[in-house]
């Protein structure tokens, strides 16, 4: 990896990323500061929630509707949606432009002749967006946290906490790799954002309707999201090893592939 190049990217992209902290820390404050509004008016809002299907309400997480009135399981049930699909957006927007800016914008040149090796370019520019995606869920994690801290009425558990954090973190990564990957894959040099937010949206989508559609519930599996557990509230939620797995396999293997690619890839100057 080179340093100045992994410290230029990171300049680069700095007001993106604080743009995007701010925004989905303003999401989570304005949700958050609802939960004792809607736990006083808690008879009401069972009222209304008894209305809605169960299929409805299992794809955000909700298996016991008591859940959504405890902080830990309301934050999981509105404010991870926040993470999940706006933190994934933002991951595979910055890795997929982030290799091939160089070519649609004409600077591809200048940066291969400098004393710079194509595999010193992938792993510095690969370093961003693995750092730029940690740090959104920190910030974001850490306003959460404190948002929960100022507005529970009962103690909720933090390995709970974490162990939500990581998913969030680790399905974000996921889609960062994806992003890469399809970056190497692109014959001529264009922006692909609007592709792979598609990407990003369709994936969601079709865990929405397999966990809305029970006849057609298979279908989630081909989803990222549906690997997330959001049933915080339950005794036995934990990080499960096979679901660790499948993040931390296809991260790699996207990774890898990446790389691979990138090295023989035709790079247009």
């Amino acid at each position: 990896m080179n340093r100045n190049l992994f410290r230029k990217e990171m300049k680069r992209h700095a007001l993106s990323l604080v743009i995007w902290m701010i925004v989905i820390t303003l999401l989570i404050s304005v949700t958050m500061s609802a939960f004792r509004t809607f736990v006083e008016n808690q008879s009401k809002i069972l009222g209304m929630i008894s209305l809605i299907p169960k299929g409805a309400l299992s794809f955000k997480g909700v298996t016991d509707i008591n859940g959504l009135f405890s902080v830990l399981g309301f934050y999981a049930t509105n404010n991870v949606i926040y993470m999940m699909l706006l933190g994934s957006i933002f991951a595979v927007v910055i890795s997929s432009g982030i290799l091939l800016k160089e070519e649609y914008q004409k600077t591809a040149e200048y940066l291969v002749s400098r004393p710079l090796t194509r595999s010193e370019i992938f792993c510095s520019k690969a370093a961003v967006v693995f750092v730029h995606v940690l740090l959104l869920n920190l910030v974001t994690a850490l306003a959460g946290l404190v948002c929960m801290l100022l507005v529970k009425k009962e103690p909720f558990s933090f390995p709970a906490f974490l162990v939500l954090s990581l998913y969030t973190f680790l399905l974000n990564l996921l889609f960062a790799a994806a992003g890469l990957l399809i970056s190497t894959l692109v014959k001529r040099p264009r922006p692909i954002t609007t592709v792979s937010i598609g990407i990003v949206m369709i994936l969601y989508f079709i865990n929405t309707i397999a966990k809305i559609t029970e006849s057609i519930s298979w279908i989630g599996y081909v989803s990222p999201f549906h690997y997330v557990r959001l049933d915080v509230v339950s005794p036995a939620y934990s990080a499960e090893l096979s679901n660790l797995l499948f993040f931390t396999g296809f991260i790699l293997l996207f990774s890898v592939l990446s790389y691979r690619l990138y090295l023989r890839k035709d790079i247009y100057t």
